[in-house]
């Protein structure tokens, strides 16, 4: 009951006592003093001397004013007149209105004490009242404002999507810092076979080669010595050879002798030699047997003309040739490499060694531009570098399209194992609400938020161990949009709709 309330009844009572009193008289006893008041008024304040009970009774006044004619005779008192009373009908006259007195005030305080204490029973009713109502309204407003209602529209365009809680894998990983490296095996450092001067240079920095193809052209006087001594020894040999046979038919018809047969047969072996070890040394500078074979046929020109080839399909990443340039043979004049592939060098520090080892899989980034790309570790250095105190982990990577460019810096991710877990929620479904970890699942209501126990992690899932069941339908991208919607309704108006 509201004080306002109260203050009305006071007011409707002190008015209807008002006009009772108004006709009504009351004779107290000879020697009392009675303070009378309004039936069902307080006393608010206690002057001193006044007892605080003294209140007419309503319906004992009404009842002496009721009296009927004939007792009039007993009037005297009110006009004045003597009257003769008997001093024992007079005292107990007096004692009769004490004691009526005595009870009607005792009914009077009686009646003030059940007042007073349905008095202080309603203060403690509106006392509770309020936080009655006030704890019903803070549930009914938490639960209205942790029900996030959002409509199908609205989903789809936040981008909320809602799975079913269910087990998977949780792959656990090693993070490792490396750098994308040329392949080795198929790199080449080109240096020309013979000294010369850089007649002609037909490929530069970057271009795309093939093998065989040529690269640069040198005037060389040393080839051309080679050409010349294999060209000499060719025609020794077939002078050899035709005295041989010569000596040979004379030897059968018993014309020649012995010896000389054998000296021509000598001659001709020592001819064939040395045909063959100036065609290896033309060989050995680059020269097919084709090109050996049409030696005698090609002009004196090109007797001085080496040509610097690919020795396989890929790309120009270094030049150091310049025309005019005279190049040594110990002189790289090209760097060859085929692109295709890459190594990945990757730096394993000790506390993760006992985890990694070949053949585990890895996934590995770049700049924020580059795609994720996958291998697998094909190398495990043996040795801890001195200098880094990090071990070498390679893997040979596929680029087909050049993206990984040798001298990239990468960071890879190493699956190192691998657990089964009852419930396993992505990484983008957990959110922090009132510093808790908390995941919003879908019921009829809306979306709640409901906190929850983690366990295992990686970075891209997480172990749920208590607070969400599986089968439970949660929220497993947008999440931020509804934490953001929750503190929207706490702080405003309540309301999450």
């Amino acid at each position: 009951m509201s004080g306002k309330f109260i203050v009305m009844l006071v007011v409707a009572a002190l008015f209807g006592s008002l006009a009772s009193a108004a006709v009504m008289r009351y004779v107290p006893p000879i020697g009392h003093t009675v303070m009378t008041a309004p039936t069902g008024i307080r006393f608010l304040d206690e002057p001193a001397g006044v007892k605080p009970g003294a209140v007419l009774d309503t319906a004992e006044t009404s009842a002496a004013h009721s009296q009927p004619d004939d007792d009039k005779g007993h009037g005297h008192a009110k006009s004045g007149e003597p009257t003769d009373r008997d001093p024992k009908s007079e005292a107990v006259h007096q004692a009769d209105g004490h004691q009526d007195h005595e009870d009607h005030k005792d009914d009077v305080d009686q009646g003030h004490d059940q007042k007073r204490h349905d008095h202080q029973e309603g203060e403690e009713h509106q006392s509770r009242e309020p936080q009655g109502h006030r704890d019903h309204s803070e549930h009914e407003g938490h639960g209205e404002a942790s029900a996030i209602h959002l409509s199908e529209a609205d989903q789809r365009e936040f981008g909320i999507a809602v799975e079913t809680a269910g087990s998977g894998a949780l792959h656990m990983h090693v993070n490792v810092p490396g750098k994308v490296a040329l392949n080795a095996d198929q790199q080449a450092h080109i240096v020309p076979r013979v000294s010369g001067v850089v007649q002609v240079v037909h490929k530069t920095l970057g271009d795309q080669v093939r093998a065989g193809e040529i690269l640069a052209t040198l005037e060389s006087r040393e080839l051309a010595d080679l050409k010349s001594a294999y060209l000499t020894a060719q025609e020794q040999q077939a002078l050899a050879q035709s005295v041989f046979n010569r000596e040979a038919d004379l030897h059968q018809k018993k014309i020649t002798s012995e010896q000389e047969y054998l000296q021509a047969k000598q001659d001709l072996a020592a001819a064939k030699i040395a045909t063959r070890a100036a065609a290896q040394q033309l060989r050995a500078l680059g020269l097919s047997d084709e090109a050996i074979t049409q030696l005698p046929k090609q002009p004196g020109a090109t007797f001085t003309q080496y040509v610097i080839t690919a020795p396989f399909d890929g790309t120009i990443i270094e030049r150091h040739i310049s025309l005019g340039e005279v190049l040594q043979d110990a002189t790289a004049a090209f760097v060859v490499a085929d692109l295709s592939t890459v190594w990945v060098d990757l730096q394993i520090y000790p506390q993760d060694l006992p985890f990694v080892r070949t053949g585990q899989t890895v996934v590995m980034s770049a700049d924020p531009g580059m795609p994720e790309i996958q291998g697998t570790i094909a190398y495990m250095g043996p040795v801890v570098g001195e200098q880094t105190r990090t071990a070498l982990a390679r893997v040979v990577l596929p680029n087909p399209q050049g993206l990984w460019r040798p001298g990239l810096f990468v960071t890879a991710d190493i699956t190192v194992g691998r657990h089964e877990v009852s419930l396993l929620i992505p990484e983008t479904a957990l959110q922090s609400v009132e510093e808790r970890p908390t995941v919003f699942v879908e019921t009829p209501a809306g979306f709640l938020p409901q906190p929850v126990t983690l366990g295992r992690r990686n970075a891209a899932a997480i172990e749920v161990t208590s607070g969400l069941v599986p089968g439970q339908r949660y929220v497993t991208r947008g999440a931020f949009t509804l934490k953001a919607q929750l503190a929207k309704g706490r702080f405003g108006d309540g309301h999450n709709h």
